[in-house]
């Protein structure tokens, strides 16, 4: 092959592992002939293990130039900054305290690609590790809408790697195996084998688990795989800071309500959630700096009618070497409402209040 026909090769391969918006599963082929009734693409964007820095420089410009963005809980924490207010920004995670089905939200993807918009799907991790992204973009496929998939840093590899853990060690382990530990109760067929799992961790395999909420999933997944395993077990919370509050103060993040503060502009629908939350639910709220610090949120709280003695933590600068968590109660943490720059306020702007409904 002369130097021209390689380097024609090279830029039809780099065509296609850039996503040129068709299926590449097999069981896809059977898409029908016909011209595609959407004229938008769709992108299936992996947002990366929490950290704004890890997103992509891909999955950074697609966010600038996209009509809508179709997220959740947990990217709009981390990214809500870098999406232009241009864009049409959907929380699909939650409506109305519900989740969204998995159904509704592809409906979504082809309704806004159909009108002619640039979509993004975006997800924390990567899209087609335990992300759903494989179901998204067989529907896509299926319906003759165009879209890229664009893979994100996996926590399969940066939590480990984050909290000083290799998966792989010249003589200690050559491998490693990556398991869920939230199967899906409607799945068909046998769940996880633990005798296998064992047998790989014996052969010298690292085992890493998913979970998606280490108070919860994986503390209460924990002891199986240690019973299991019969190896050491480290459990690294979730990289966002609300995932890491929710550790620290073991409260599960599927019992609670999240709230995040932390954006520009109007606050109105976040403090009616805040408002009517008061008191029912644990919360996990994420401040402003510096006009909604935790002690403005308390104050919101007990005027809305939560309990003054409800249990309340401020975790500030979460995994730096000057970590602090401060336990009080809501009504003590009222007397710190008011403040309106650094000197007002004794908390860090990097902090996360978590309240616990009933006293637990």
């Amino acid at each position: 092959m002369d130097d021209d026909s390689a380097r024609g090769s090279a830029r039809d391969r780099s065509a296609v592992a850039r996503g040129a918006a068709r299926p590449t599963f097999d069981d896809w082929t059977a898409v029908p002939e016909r011209a595609r009734a959407a004229s938008g693409t769709v992108y299936l964007v992996g947002a990366g293990p929490g950290d704004p820095d890890l997103l992509t420089v891909r999955a950074h410009r697609l966010l600038e130039t996209a009509d809508v963005v179709f997220h959740d809980a947990l990217t709009r924490e981390t990214l809500v900054d870098r999406i232009p207010r241009s864009v049409d920004a959907v929380d699909v995670r939650k409506r109305a305290e519900r989740r969204t089905p998995q159904s509704e939200i592809n409906a979504l993807l082809v309704e806004r690609a159909s009108d002619g918009d640039a979509v993004v799907r975006l997800k924390g991790d990567d899209r087609f590790v335990f992300g759903r992204g494989g179901e998204e973009a067989k529907h896509l496929a299926e319906r003759g809408v165009a879209f890229e998939v664009v893979p994100g840093v996996s926590s399969v590899i940066a939590a480990p790697g984050l909290a000083g853990i290799p998966l792989t060690h010249r003589g200690i382990s050559s491998r490693f195996t990556v398991i869920t530990g939230h199967e899906t109760p409607e799945k068909d067929g046998r769940s996880l084998d633990w005798a296998a799992i064992a047998d790989e961790i014996a052969g010298g395999a690292t085992l890493v688990v998913l979970t998606g909420d280490p108070n919860h999933s994986g503390h209460q997944f924990l002891g199986k795989v240690e019973r299991a395993v019969e190896a050491p077990v480290t459990v690294v919370p979730g990289i966002s800071s609300l995932q890491m509050a929710a550790s620290r103060a073991r409260t599960p993040m599927e019992d609670a309500a999240v709230v995040t503060l932390h954006r520009s502009g109007d606050l109105g629908p976040a403090l009616d959630h805040l408002a009517d939350a008061a008191g029912d639910r644990h919360l996990l709220v994420l401040p402003r700096p510096f006009d909604w610090m935790p002690g403005d949120v308390a104050e919101l709280l007990v005027d809305s009618g939560a309990d003054p003695a409800l249990d309340a933590l401020v975790l500030e600068r979460l995994t730096h070497p000057d970590e602090r968590v401060t336990r009080t109660s809501l009504g003590d943490l009222r007397e710190s409402a008011g403040g309106s720059d650094r000197g007002s306020t004794p908390y860090s702007d990097l902090s996360v209040l978590v309240e616990r409904a009933g006293g637990e």
